[in-house]
Parts: structure tokens; sequence; C-alpha cells
């Protein structure tokens, strides 16, 4: 048996003064989450020789954060929808800045991880709220559609300046000065959404804390046997599994019997949103996955130094920064799923360049087609992804269905440096032939979800 939905009070059909400057706070708070996971890839190698870490362990370094992010982004919606949005993304944001300045310092790998893990449960809490944010302060769906374009566009900044900007601080002062540049941005998100015009009510909801503790444990077992499979840990891989399924059958027996269900039934129910969330999932598988798996590969096989390997990713994280507005015209104007649809074949298309690019021995002009196109594909498919989503869900449900959307694409992400990390590990070598296997899983991710995403349209078509 479930509980009931609660219901959201009417909003006001007036545009609040400041909304434009709490849009601007929420998508920096966004831009700084995303920012935190593209600035470190290009310090993989550097992270790994100061803190003598193995490919094992750099896996740890990037799911540290996205298991908690994932698992965590379960709950974090009824969070925000039960204690107010407004609150919860400030929270999330100040927890985020002071856990950037303790990573910064971090001693060795294990303190490194269990702050990447804090700095992961602060996002979950702050980007669900801020998307039901957003959602306040644009309730005419039009309105919503442009003002997430907004939001992607400004977050979509950090798919450009991450890899650049780590390079670049990477080589003036180590990878302990990517996690400072998360404090000065934390304190102009709050300065931004300092006034009255974010404020969300709260609601009623009920949280199973129980429930969400099993969902976090679940994930993160199957992460670890996913890593000591791919460093050839069999033991380890094995007990982990086990652990995965005891804990997994714990989630599904709690979560029949809650009464505040983590997974939202009526979300679940909602006609198209399972295909929607799957779509979510094998984006950031893709998007994930090529940025652990790359800048290794630019490094050990090409030579290049962080910041030229930073930059060479330009061609994959520019279109993120522009193109959401050209998205979100699109989305106005014919709907979500077609840009969904088309972001997917362009990410498939990508991996399998990238694949063909690795194979031939990575000529950066077969690479730069391949960045490209994952660029343009991830910055179709997100912004539409989550008008879709919001667009969909039930009414009551804002919060609730950010977090299910951004959880599935962390689960996403984290099976993703999980799987395309397995070919690193156990001995191989980022410049022999399993970089080109390794993007052939996310290129098989995407073809999937489109295949769904296409069968979907065209039931929409027929109907």
């Amino acid at each position: 048996m479930t509980a009931a939905l609660a219901p959201t009070p009417p909003i006001s059909p007036t545009r609040p003064p400041g909304r434009a400057r709490g849009l601007l706070g929420v998508a920096l708070g966004y831009f700084m989450v995303l920012l935190d996971t593209t600035v470190l890839s290009v310090a993989e190698p550097d992270l790994a020789g100061s803190l003598g870490s193995s490919t094992a362990g750099l896996q740890w370094a990037v799911t540290g954060y996205s298991v908690a992010f994932g698992a965590l982004l379960l709950s974090a919606g009824a969070v925000a929808d039960r204690f107010g949005a407004h609150r919860a993304f400030r929270f999330g944001i100040a927890a985020f800045g002071a856990g950037s300045l303790l990573a910064a310092f971090a001693p060795d790998l294990r303190t490194l991880v269990l702050l990447r893990a804090v700095l992961g449960a602060a996002a979950a809490l702050s980007v669900p709220a801020g998307t039901a944010v957003i959602a306040r302060l644009y309730p005419a769906s039009r309105e919503r559609a442009r003002a997430m374009a907004v939001w992607a566009a400004v977050s979509g900044c950090a798919m450009a300046f991450g890899p650049m900007a780590g390079g670049v601080l990477v080589d003036l002062s180590g990878w302990r000065a990517v996690f400072l540049v998360n404090v000065p941005l934390a304190a102009l998100v709050l300065a931004l959404v300092a006034g009255p015009a974010v404020h969300c009510p709260r609601g009623a909801r009920r949280i199973d804390w129980w429930t969400q503790l099993a969902a976090c444990a679940t994930l993160a077992l199957l992460t670890d046997a996913l890593i000591a499979s791919g460093s050839g840990a069999w033991t380890h891989a094995g007990c982990a599994a086990a652990g995965t399924w005891a804990a997994g059958i714990v989630f599904a027996a709690r979560e029949r019997r809650s009464p505040a269900p983590v997974l939202q039934p009526a979300l679940l129910r909602t006609r198209g949103v399972p295909t929607l969330l799957l779509a979510g999932a094998a984006v950031n598988f893709a998007m994930v996955g090529v940025l652990f798996v790359l800048p290794l590969v630019l490094q050990q096989t090409l030579g290049l130094s962080p910041t030229v390997a930073g930059l060479a990713f330009l061609p994959m994280t520019l279109p993120p920064g522009f193109n959401p507005l050209l998205t979100g015209r699109i989305v106005a104007r014919v709907g979500p799923w077609r840009p969904v649809l088309g972001g997917l074949a362009l990410l498939a298309a990508g991996c399998a360049v990238f694949a063909a690019a690795v194979s031939a021995g990575t000529p950066y002009a077969l690479l730069a087609v391949g960045l490209l196109l994952a660029g343009f594909g991830v910055s179709f498919a997100l912004p539409a992804l989550v008008t879709a989503v919001m667009d969909t869900a039930p009414e009551g449900t804002a919060g609730a269905a950010g977090g299910l959307l951004n959880a599935v694409r962390q689960v996403g992400a984290t099976l993703g440096v999980a799987a395309t990390g397995a070919f690193l590990g156990a001995g191989a070598r980022a410049d022999d032939g399993s970089p080109a296997v390794a993007m052939l899983l996310p290129a098989a991710a995407c073809t999937l979800a489109a295949v769904l995403v296409a069968r979907s349209v065209r039931r929409a078509a027929e109907a």
C-alpha cells in the first residue's frame, strides 16, 4: 500500500520578481555539480601518480561521487517536496562547497573517495530541488521549456570549461586545485538564490530512510562487483555480487511494504516515463564513460599534457554550452521526444567513431568527429529529457520526478565508469585495443535506448 501524493498548492500566474536571478542561481548550482565531474577527468593520471592509485582506485574516485549522487537522488526529490525545494537547494549547495574544500586537502585515496561521496550526497540534495524551483518559477509549459533550455545551456558550459579548466589547474597546481574552484562558486550560487522569489511550499511527503539506505547499499555493492571484476579480483567480485543480491532483496521487500516508497509508483506507471528514464541512463552511461576512458588514451597514448588533453575535448564539450537554446525552441515547437531520439542517435554514432579512432591508432581528426557527434547528442537529449519528464509527471511530484530522472542518470554514469573502466583493468593498457571495445558499450546502450524511444514516438503518432 502506498501513501497518497501531497497536492502541490496552486502556482500564481504572476511573474515573481527576481525569478531570472533565481534561475541563474539554480543553473550555476548545476554547473558546479557537473563541473565536479568533468573537471576531474583530465586529472586522472596526476591523481593516480600522487596517491599511488590503480585503475580501480581511479574508478572509485569517480564513482564514489556518482554512487551517492544516484542512490540518494531517489529520496532527494521527496526531501525537496517535503521541506521546501529552496531550503534543500541552499543546504545542498552549502554542503557541496564545504565538502569540496575538504577534498582539496585529502591525504589519501580512501579519504578522497569518502569526501567524493559527501559531494555526491550534497549534489543529490540540490539538483532535484533546483528543477522543482524552476517549475515553481515558470509554471507554463512553454516558458518552462525555455527556462530549462537556459538552465541546460548555463550548466552545459561545465562540459566546455571542465576538462579545459581541469587541465590548466592540474598543470599549475596538481589535482587538488580542481576542487578549490567549487568554493567561490558555491558562495555565488547562495547569494543568487537568497531572495524570496525561489521560495517553495512545504509538502506532506513521507520518507523511508531505511529503504533509501538499502538502495545505496545495492548500487554501491554492484559498482564494487563490476570494478573488482575488471581488476581480476574474482573472489572480491563474487562477494560483492552476493552482497548486491542480498541488498537488492532487502530493498525490494521494504519497497513493497513501505508507506512512502522510494520509487514513486505514480511516476513509474505513467506512460512513457520508464522509456525516458532508460534514455537518461544511457546518455550518462555514454558521456561519463567517454570522459573516463578518453583522457587516459589522450595522455598515455598521444602523450598530451593535461592542458592540451582538456583542449582536445572542446568538440564534445562546446555544443552543450550553446545548443540547448536551440533545443529549447525545438522542444517548444515539436515536443521533447524527437530531440531525445536525435540526441541518442548522435551519441551512439559518436561512440562508434571513438572505437574506430582508437582502433586506427587514435588519429585526432577522426576522434574530433566522434567528440563533435557526442557533444551535439548530449546537448539535444538532456534538456529535452528533463522537459519530457517534468511535463509527464503527475501533479505534485515535480521534485520526485526530477530526482528520479537524475538518479537513473547517475546510475548510468556509475555503470558507465565501472563497465568501460573494466577494459582498462587486469593489466590492460590504454594504448592497446581495450578502449576501442570499451567505447562500443555506450554505443550499444544508446542504440537500444534510441530504439525504445522511436517505438514510443511511433505509438504516440498512431494514437
